[in-house]
């Protein structure tokens, strides 16, 4: 079984030179210590010191040599919009008041399906369309992290 023992952020190292790939949706991809199967279908024990959140084309450094790349599934989201910046911010401020995951994006938010949330958001004047994408939504104001989220 292979170990994985150290996080390399995406931007610090090349996933073309990855020995294999994990694929993981957003729950698995807070983690310290868990069994993995690799896309080639090998066993990969992550084997942390402590819980990192891992992120789309971060490598796993294999005890002994080598990187396995991490990947983030598609999950069912949806998109949200607005006809204006300050709509789309009264949008994110009512998801924040409840503690919604969301991933913020450049004109644009996305939170889990939910036809629930789908509806409040039309309430406040937004726009919604489901998608598949990789969630990976904003880690919170006191949480650690090994990224910045200037990325975006």
């Amino acid at each position: 079984m292979m170990r994985a023992v150290a996080v390399l952020p995406a931007a610090t190292w090349n996933p073309s030179a990855a020995v294999d790939t994990v694929l993981l949706d957003h729950d698995h991809r807070h983690r310290r210590r868990i069994a993995l199967h690799t896309q080639s279908g090998a066993e990969l024990l992550l084997d942390l010191p402590q819980a990192v959140r891992l992120r789309d084309g971060d490598g796993l450094a294999l005890e002994g040599g080598g990187v396995v790349v991490v990947r983030a599934t598609p999950e069912p989201l949806i998109e949200i919009d607005a006809h204006s910046a300050a709509a789309l911010m009264r949008i994110a401020w009512h998801l924040g008041n409840r503690h919604v995951p969301v991933q913020v994006l450049d004109r644009k938010l996305h939170i889990r399906a939910d036809h629930v949330l789908a509806d409040l958001v039309k309430q406040l004047g937004g726009h919604v369309a489901e998608i598949d994408a990789a969630f990976d939504p904003e880690a919170g104001a006191y949480a650690e992290s090994h990224h910045h989220r200037d990325d975006h």
